[in-house]
């Protein structure tokens, strides 16, 4: 008999109590995952990621003290490979790029469908699975990928850090937290060119 894989946790922030209510009720019709936690604000969402370690979260763009990004940045850090839906009623081009730097994949403009949420978990809970069962590569680029990982795991922004998360994003198989966390520093730095072309990295990673 086949064991099933445990579902993927779920955390869900926004400040509408019927935008929580009707987002719980739609993934409870995704078998793929269980939702853990439900927050009110973005700096609630930051404090329970770090209690209930979720695997995907979904956070509204405009909450109250901290914005959907911005806990999408702090959650990141804690868990490295926390993959994110952003929901929103905003459409502008400026927030959906923010999104993008940050390796978010779906953008979903509110009010959305059922099939539409479903939809962009079902294709986040594929990629992570794919995380999961890829192979630790091994081979000439070791060291580069440990110096990497460390520098994720230790939340190093120095320039020899940068000089490391560089060299590993060009690896065919750069660990997508890693061009995340080198996103984050190009926002903070304001590199917005070098940005950029991550953002293309990125996006076609993400295809």
């Amino acid at each position: 008999m086949q064991t099933k894989p445990p579902k993927r946790k779920v955390l869900i922030a926004d400040d509408a109590h019927e935008t929580r209510r009707s987002t719980r009720l739609m993934l409870a019709m995704v078998e793929e995952v269980e939702v853990v936690a439900i927050a009110l604000d973005g700096t609630q969402a930051v404090e329970m990621s770090q209690q209930h370690k979720p695997d995907i979260v979904i956070l509204d763009l405009n909450m109250p003290r901290v914005n959907g990004i911005a806990a999408y940045k702090k959650i990141v850090e804690q868990k490295p490979g926390t993959v994110c839906i952003i929901i929103s009623a905003e459409k502008s081009p400026e927030a959906v790029q923010a999104a993008k730097a940050l390796g978010i994949n779906h953008y979903l403009i509110k009010p959305f469908t059922t099939e539409e949420l479903e939809t962009a978990v079902l294709d986040l809970v594929h990629s992570l699975d794919q995380q999961r069962a890829q192979p630790t590569p091994a081979g000439d680029h070791t060291h580069l990928r440990r110096a990497a990982e460390e520098v994720v795991l230790t939340k190093r922004t120095d320039a020899e850090a940068v000089r490391i998360l560089e060299e590993a994003a060009d690896l065919p198989d750069c660990e997508i937290s890693w061009m995340q966390t080198l996103a984050m520093i190009y926002v903070v730095r304001q590199r917005w060119g070098k940005l950029k072309v991550l953002t293309e990295k990125l996006e076609q990673r993400t295809k």
